[in-house]
């Protein structure tokens, strides 16, 4: 029997991205001090972003569109986390072979995200809207 999802805490997708927001948090402990207010703060943000996106679409999940437009920003936080990767091998900041499991973590993470927007009627709450107006006689 598949787990009932109450909260945002309960989506899978959401605890993945935390457990890699924490990973990119102790990665970035160790990264020169120069780096501060740039990769450091800039990575550790969208890593916590996707997060904070995906609580935000959750509670919004009653109106579709909303829901859609939280979740784009998740997406968008995850993929911007990927290119600070990219920056920290590119600086040699951290090696591809630490690197490589970071991004397909979040490329698995994206491609959640993206059937979340492709099928937001699984997530959001069905329309409270009527199908067809009611004239009162």
């Amino acid at each position: 029997m598949a787990k009932q999802i109450r909260y945002h805490t309960d989506l899978e997708v959401y605890q993945n991205a935390m457990a890699l927001a924490m990973e990119i948090v102790e990665f970035s402990k160790a990264l020169p001090r120069d780096e501060m207010y740039s990769l450091t703060s800039q990575m550790r943000k969208s890593s916590r972003s996707v997060c904070a996106n995906l609580a935000e679409a959750w509670r919004k999940r009653r109106y579709e569109a909303a829901f859609i437009s939280k979740v784009a920003d998740a997406d968008a936080e995850a993929a911007e986390t990927q290119v600070w990767i990219e920056f920290a091998v590119k600086c040699k900041y951290l090696s591809r072979i630490d690197a490589a499991p970071l991004y397909r973590r979040y490329d698995k993470i994206l491609r959640t995200l993206v059937g979340m927007m492709t099928h937001p009627e699984t997530w959001a709450f069905p329309s409270s809207r009527p199908s067809t107006l009611r004239r009162s006689a």
